[in-house]
């Protein structure tokens, strides 16, 4: 399995996919469309994107969980900054697996199945 997603390559990824469109790469809504195909891939083991989801899945529970590491009203600016680096993190790490997983699923579109024949 790869390696899991550092804070600095899911940020670049976020930027890389904000501005995309412009150098054509896949658009924001090509990369959300793919996301059930991900997922339906990784539950059946085609694809290796395990880890990195059960990450995005703990970071969305995270975020929408009402228990936080810091709390907002007492921290105030200091609560909302967790929550807004997690948002940013997840943001940046569905983008980034969702180019890995079109960028596969492109070269297993190209591959003919079959056996070798002896």
């Amino acid at each position: 399995m790869g390696k899991t997603l550092k804070r600095s390559a899911a940020f670049a990824a976020l930027a890389r996919a904000l501005t995309a469109g412009a150098r054509n790469g896949p658009s924001i809504g090509t990369r959300l469309a793919a996301l059930p195909r991900m997922i339906r891939a990784t539950t059946k083991g085609e694809y290796d994107g395990g880890l990195r989801l059960a990450l995005m899945t703990a970071a969305t529970a995270y975020i929408v969980s009402p228990i936080d590491l810091l709390p907002e009203i007492p921290l105030a600016i200091f609560g909302l900054a967790d929550d807004a680096v997690m948002v940013t993190w997840l943001a940046g790490s569905v983008l980034a697996e969702t180019d890995r997983f079109l960028e596969w699923e492109a070269r297993r579109s190209s591959v003919i199945p079959g056996g070798l024949v002896p």
